[in-house]
């Protein structure tokens, strides 16, 4: 008897661990005001967990870029002014390479050949009125050169790719200054 309630027990609790991995389907996340769509992120080419759950990790890197663009948005838009962006693809940098039980989980590789990319399309509103939008594919090839911080935080190639669109394609055109 005790051991069928022992297995029951097992049975219930598997099922309550993978009701709370499910996914959502296109997540939204939102800080200040950025709001971000990432659309089909199983379809991504690259936004695999190395030592979490999966779905943990996606919502992690999700709120870190959310949050990192927030910031910036936040010094450029003015009152009413909101920026939304749809993301169709992600390729964190690195590559993500099995330890072959070596360890309880794999590591990511970083190496030139696979910078960080993103692809998505963006949209700065005021109420209805669309001030600025336009689909962008970035790709910092160059990601690993230069002097790299003491600190490392989770997803700072990505942040900084998008950092740098975001100073050179958007704050200059909030400001009324042509872009370089």
């Amino acid at each position: 008897m005790a051991t069928r309630a022992l297995i029951l027990a097992g049975i219930l609790a598997t099922g309550s661990v993978m009701a709370a991995d499910e996914k959502v389907e296109n997540p939204v996340t939102q800080d200040g005001v950025v709001k971000i769509t990432w659309q089909n992120p199983d379809k991504y080419s690259d936004i695999e967990s190395t030592a979490e759950r999966q779905s943990r990790f996606e919502q992690r890197a999700f709120d870190s870029m959310t949050e990192n663009l927030a910031k910036l948005a936040g010094k450029v838009l003015t009152h009413g002014e909101q920026m939304q962006m749809t993301v169709t693809n992600v390729d964190l940098a690195g590559d993500v390479r099995p330890t072959f039980g070596a360890s309880a989980s794999d590591i990511r590789v970083l190496k030139d050949i696979y910078p960080p990319k993103i692809t998505f399309s963006y949209q700065i509103t005021k109420g209805q009125q669309v001030i600025m939008s336009g689909q962008e594919e970035l790709r910092d090839l160059n990601y690993l050169g230069g002097i790299q911080p003491r600190r490392q935080e989770s997803f700072m190639y990505e942040n900084q790719m998008l950092k740098h669109w975001f100073n050179k394609t958007i704050t200059p055109r909030m400001e009324g200054t042509p872009p370089k």
